[in-house]
């Protein structure tokens, strides 16, 4: 769609994905017409996920008919399909993704011409004559025509990239420009720069950097931009003689200018011969890439050779594609024979992990190629998963054809693994991205599609905004719990899938029904989370009940795996990213210096003012004298605030009419905008300074200045009328749609009156002070007497009609004027402190704290994970196992084996994280420290949950120590244990002989 000549994008859809890319990318996107030769397993991938990017046009490819063993990876494909052209039977459910890009089919061989007609060209399933034909009408096409080769082979892949020579990457990281607040800069040549030391300065040698905003020596604001050398924690040199400039007073913002790059790509013709360095993913296989370049081209010969690929455990054609490896190895590289004869065994399989992994990673590039947005993968890439399939190639037999959906999976790990993988009973937790993508692998691989079953659980529903990377959902399904539409969908792809759909959130409040049955049942839990509170929570009843986990998140272009093997690895929590780190208070609310505060104070005033007075006033209302009580008990400064604003939003402000709701939006304006900052600059004016004698108003603070309203200006009136709005709603009076000008005739009639700043007023200036002072004797006293006011002027409200409205922050409705009011209030904010302002999109990414999230490393991540999966089928050892960190943009690849649990010893006892120590029978506290004694422990302290049980510090427990304890906990602990469970958890605190304290596992003890 566009708009004056213009690419318009749906901003609602895309949001995220803005998040990741920005609308110029977006719009070149917008623009790009692709072809995709190939639709099994892997085209399907990378056109699904490249429609959802959102492309001008998708052309799909294939002169092949669908079998049934196609269903095992290409998802979009049904029995019913079965005979037609693979193209044409997926075609109408690709379109369905995204109807603002034209998919369209051809079923005819590829001509050079044909293909120099697009922005980009990937080839599947291709025979290398025919790869090298079309890659040299696209290499030699002026402009050139980027161009993709792609395979999977089993467990193996190999990509190939040319882009042409001269292909321009605006962007190589896809980072935000680095930034820093100067301090100071010396008159020198090279001239120091030293930062404030808030944060440590992220720039490197080399880079360039721009300046603004810098005062006395203004010349470096108009000089452009200038390399820097010598990068230190806070400081480094600019490659500038500012000898002869002004001398450094203040202030000044440096910034990092990201540069282009342009990068000559060889053909696949000259690539082949000298490949160059290949992009490698496992440091462990260094010698792997060399390999398996010759590998792939002896496959291609051999299926040249034989019209077929290998056949699964053909003894005689494993030799042949050693024999042809080794007849290409001019250079003598070390070929592993075992290595080859299993890469040509399981060559004919097609597999969904691998086909959802290279399907992010090949989308990925086909982005690329179309924007120049990241770097491109140059040019060679070479994976394997050798360590998902058998150690030993096994008989024929074993692999041999069934007539199923599954034969190419069979075909790689045989039929007794997947006689297992169907019977698999998993718990999917979360039905977003990663759950999409996760349920569409399951159904492919045929997870239990026989006896096992599929726990799906997502408390949440469906909004627009995830459209474009949940790929399961459409626009009908809006406002539907998202587990049961992927669930429904699931189906689709594979209707012998058993699942089930749940809306439950995991966590302490549904343990009843994810209840000690439940857990033991498992086979494995697959987390498909967005946040890491539920993450550890899950973690915690995995190693609890010992089940394996398999961890995966996403951010951006990056994407991480874990898997949680029990007796095998470390948990989740065993190892934590810090804290994001937060603005100090007094930043927010009085010395801002980046729109991120400006955004975070907003979003907080909008709570205070929406959602949490409102809330309170509800409270109030609904019980007045126990809220009343509950105030008088805690009577400091905080109580006294929350008191104040609940007067004035029931009784002196109290607003009836949409005309009373924009006076007080207009008020607030000026009193937020205006008197606040009137009274801020006159008790630290611009010259005041602090008691060592430097600047007060010194780097990185921001000396502001006052806004006054005016009704031409469209920031104002939206403030206003997203103000009013809002708080009409807050009190249950109706809105009233007014134009611009009558909302300014309104406003203009509201009478504003002059402020005048007063002295002795305290302002917050302490970074380490996070809330309201200690209350103070007045306070008690203040709060009394507005509790009366309250009672008093409430009397018609109580009990009565009011309809009171809190309003919880909701950043995906764009008619709500949530994001209208923040954004307004923000950019006011921002206006003050003379900070760059925001458009509404900015705002809502930050300040709804959205995720950056795109379908190509979701789909890449998942992918990574279930092929971690089959190996829990295969009993793995640690060394099997894979945690990967990736990054699309880069692109890079760092996979290592999981980090083992630390164990303890002692007196011949070893136990880690994993273990739980098992104490049969309804035993007594005395029963339960001789437990201990007869293990050289002393036991000196017992708890359950928050409370003390026993310990042998206090006297009067040693009444306890006769006691059940399972009456103890029940009594003391006040713990409810349901009827299904034959045991509780008690913490035991114990010393060893020595009289040190020993770490022991949680102690379980079954009483049932």
């Amino acid at each position: 769609m566009t708009k004056g000549g213009e690419v318009e994008l749906d901003e609602d859809l895309h949001s995220r994905q803005l998040a990741v890319y920005g609308r110029e990318t977006m719009r070149r996107l917008a623009g790009a017409h692709v072809l995709i030769a190939g639709l099994k397993g892997l085209g399907v991938e990378v056109a699904k996920n490249v429609i959802l990017a959102g492309v001008k046009s998708v052309t799909l490819q294939d002169v092949g008919s669908v079998e049934k063993r196609d269903l095992g990876a290409q998802f979009y494909l049904t029995e019913e399909d079965v005979g037609k052209n693979r193209a044409e039977a997926c075609r109408a459910k690709l379109q369905e993704l995204n109807t603002a890009v034209t998919v369209e089919t051809s079923t005819v061989d590829l001509t050079e011409d044909f293909v120099c007609g697009f922005q980009a060209v990937l080839l599947t399933d291709s025979t290398l004559d025919n790869a090298l034909r079309l890659n040299d009408a696209c290499h030699k096409h002026d402009p050139p025509v980027p161009f993709i080769k792609a395979d999977t082979r089993g467990v193996f892949a190999n990509v190939f990239c040319d882009f042409g020579s001269g292909f321009t990457v605006y962007d190589v990281d896809g980072e935000e420009p680095h930034k820093g607040i100067v301090a100071s800069i010396s008159n020198d040549s090279p001239a120091l720069v030293t930062c404030v030391d808030d944060e440590r300065l992220e720039f490197q040698d080399g880079e360039l950097v721009t300046f603004s905003e810098v005062k006395g020596m203004p010349e470096l604001n108009t000089c452009g931009p200038v390399r820097i050398k010598g990068v230190k924690a806070h400081s480094f040199f600019i490659e500038v003689d500012t000898t002869n400039f002004g001398q450094y007073e203040r202030g000044g913002l440096v910034l990092q200018v990201k540069e282009s790059v342009t990068r000559d790509f060889k053909s696949l013709r000259e690539g082949l011969k000298e490949p160059g360095e290949f992009l490698l993913s496992d440091f462990a296989k260094l010698d792997r890439p060399p390999m398996l370049h010759l590998a792939f081209q002896a496959l291609d010969q051999f299926q040249v050779k034989n019209k077929r690929l290998p056949a699964p455990g053909n003894a005689a054609d494993g030799d042949e594609i050693v024999a042809l490896t080794k007849a290409l190895n001019t250079d003598n590289i070390d070929l592993d024979e075992a290595i080859l004869k299993k890469f040509a065994s399981g060559a004919s399989g097609d597999l969904s992990p691998m086909a959802a992994m290279f399907g992010g990673i090949v989308g990925q590039e086909v982005v690329k190629a179309c924007t120049g947005k990241f770097h491109p993968l140059f040019q060679f890439f070479y994976f394997d998963s050798l360590e998902s399939i058998p150690a030993e190639i096994l008989s024929p037999e074993e692999y041999a054809p069934q007539d199923s959906r599954y034969d190419s999976q069979i075909a790689v790990f045989g039929r007794s693994i997947q006689e297992k993988i169907q019977k698999m009973n998993v718990f999917l937790v979360g039905a977003g991205a990663l759950g999409c993508e996760f349920v569409k692998n399951m159904a492919c691989m045929g997870i239990a599609c026989k006896d096992g079953k599929v726990t799906l659980t997502d408390d949440d529903i469906i909004e627009k905004s995830n459209l474009s990377r949940q790929f399961l959902f459409r626009d009908w399904d809006i406002k539907q719990p998202k587990s049961t539409v992927a669930a429904k969908a699931a189906l689709a792809i594979n209707p012998a899938l058993n699942i089930t759909a749940l809306q439950e959130r995991v966590s302490p409040d549904t343990e009843t029904v994810f209840d000690d049955d439940f857990w033991d049942g498992l086979d494995v839990v697959v987390n498909a989370l967005d946040n890491v509170n539920a993450r550890l929570y899950v973690d915690s009843r995995c190693v609890y009940f010992q089940r394996p986990l398999l961890e995966s998140g996403t951010l951006g272009t990056k994407c991480n795996t874990q898997m949680v093997i029990p007796e095998k690895t470390e948990n989740y929590g065993a190892s934590r990213d810090p804290p994001e780190k937060q603005a100090p208070m007094c930043t927010l609310h009085s010395f801002p210096f980046i729109i991120d505060h400006c955004l975070a104070w907003a979003r907080s005033e909008f709570e205070g003012l929406y959602e949490k007075t409102p809330s309170e006033a509800v409270k109030y209302l609904s019980k007045p004298s126990e809220v009343a009580d509950a105030f008088m008990a805690t009577p400091d400064a905080a109580t006294r605030e929350t008191v104040e604003k609940v007067l004035d939003f029931l009784v002196t402000k109290r607003l009836k009419t949409y005309t009373e709701c924009v006076s007080w939006a207009r008020r607030m304006f000026q009193e937020y905008f205006f008197n606040k900052i009137s009274q801020l600059t006159f008790t630290f004016p611009e010259d005041a300074k602090t008691s060592t004698g430097a600047l007060f108003w010194s780097a990185p603070k921001r000396f502001p200045s006052v806004v006054k309203f005016s009704t031409s200006n469209p920031s104002h009136l939206m403030f206003v009328r997203a103000g009013a709005n809002l708080m009409a709603e807050a009190h249950g009076v109706d809105r009233e749609e007014l134009s611009d000008d009558a909302l300014a005739a309104l406003i203009n009639s509201v009478q504003i009156e002059d402020f005048v700043p007063k002295s002795g007023v305290k302002i917050e200036t302490d970074p380490k002070a996070t809330a309201s002072s200690a209350g103070s004797m007045d306070d008690e006293t203040i709060i009394a007497d507005m509790l009366k006011k309250l009672e008093e002027g409430t009397k018609d409200l109580v009990g009565g009609s009011h309809k009171i409205a809190p309003i919880s922050f909701e950043k995906d409705d764009d008619t709500n004027f949530h994001m209208d009011f923040i954004t307004a209030m923000a950019n006011m904010r921002a206006v003050n402190y003379q900070i760059t302002e925001v458009d509404k999109l900015q705002a809502k990414l930050i300040a709804g704290r959205i995720i950056p999230a795109i379908a190509t490393t979701t789909a890449m991540a998942t992918g990574l994970v279930c092929l971690d999966l089959y190996k829990l089928l295969l009993d793995s050892p640690i060394e099997a196992y894979r945690n990967t960190f990736a990054n699309l943009a880069l692109p890079l690849f760092a996979m290592a084996e999981p980090i083992p649990p630390k164990y303890l010893e002692y007196n011949n006892m070893k136990w880690s994280l994993w273990d739980r120590w098992i104490i049969e029978g309804d035993v007594t506290v005395q029963e339960l420290l001789d437990y201990f004694e007869e293990r050289k422990l002393t036991a000196y302290s017992v708890s359950c949950g928050q409370s003390l049980i026993y310990n042998n510090f206090f006297p009067k427990h040693k009444e306890r120590l006769p006691k059940k304890m399972s009456t103890l906990v029940q009594e003391i602990s006040k713990l409810e244990i349901p009827p299904k469970r034959r045991h509780f958890d008690v913490v035991v605190a114990v010393e060893d002989e020595q009289e040190e304290d020993l770490d022991i596992p949680l102690i379980s003890i079954r009483f049932r």
